[in-house]
């Protein structure tokens, strides 16, 4: 077993890398469930349905002008490019790459500690699993 540090996630959103400004990333996959139980059974039947899930970015609030504000703000409720890379950028390194929705933008100010940012995405279509 190979244990895979996360300090070498690539997160691309809309074509901007967004790495040096992020410090989590999620991607979650899953299925619709129908219940096909008919009568007489003991215990549920399960069919599997459309597939659906879920993705998001968070980090430490950056002012430059290509920092996450100024790039995630305009693409608030558009559907651009998703690339997330757990492994990082390398030949044979896996990727996820998909069209999200860009659903919310939140930054949080703590009073003693530093700006947060993150963001929601809602993947839209199918998601490419490949090798890079």
């Amino acid at each position: 077993m190979a244990f895979t540090h996360g300090k070498n996630t690539v997160v691309i959103l809309g074509g901007a890398n967004l790495s040096a400004f992020s410090n989590t990333s999620t991607m979650t996959r899953k299925a619709d469930k129908h219940d096909v139980t008919c009568y007489g059974k003991d215990d549920h039947v399960y069919e599997g349905g459309l597939g659906d899930g879920a993705a998001s970015i968070g980090g430490t609030y950056d002012n430059t002008a290509a920092g996450p504000r100024d790039v995630i703000e305009p693409l608030i409720g558009q559907v651009v490019p998703f690339v997330r890379r757990p492994e990082g950028t390398g030949a044979g390194k896996p990727q996820d790459s998909m069209n999200v929705l860009v659903e919310e933008y939140v930054e949080t100010s703590p009073v003693a500690d530093f700006v947060t940012w993150s963001v929601k995405l809602q993947p839209s279509d199918a998601v490419n699993s490949t090798d890079q």
